[in-house]
């Protein structure tokens, strides 16, 4: 009996082993593909960190753009402030010729204020007067 018991054990003991030696294989495997997960996030980490920043680049170099175009625009919209004032004065001058006909005979405001033409109408203009 004690052969068979010995036998037996000898089984349960191969079978023990092997289960081990498996499960060492499993684990090593697990581990492996545990550090390649790790290695491919990495990567990709470093990947998005290098579009992130040419992303960054283009909003610093766009935003640069917009504040130039931003500038510029206000000194246009001054400009044409600027013109428009001119314009109607240009007009105020014209209606007082036509209304007088002859330049010799335009009221003076400083000798008699009361006589000053004051034009409550709109100013007629081009829609291409203003370009550039």
């Amino acid at each position: 009996m004690s052969s068979e018991s010995d036998q037996r054990y000898a089984v349960m003991d191969e079978k023990k082993r092997k289960r081990m030696i498996s499960n060492r294989e499993s684990a090593r495997r697990s581990r492996m593909r545990k550090q390649k997960q790790l290695q491919d996030l990495t990567d990709e980490m470093g990947r998005l960190e290098v579009a992130n920043n040419g992303i960054d680049g283009k909003i610093d170099g766009i935003t640069e753009k917009y504040m130039i175009c931003a500038a510029e625009n206000n000194v246009l919209r001054a400009r044409l402030t600027e013109l428009t004032e001119r314009l109607r004065s240009l007009n105020d001058v014209i209606k007082n010729l036509e209304m007088v006909g002859d330049a010799t005979q335009l009221p003076d405001p400083l000798l008699k204020p009361w006589q000053v033409s004051c034009s409550m109408q709109p100013i007629p203009a081009s829609s291409g007067i203003f370009q550039l």
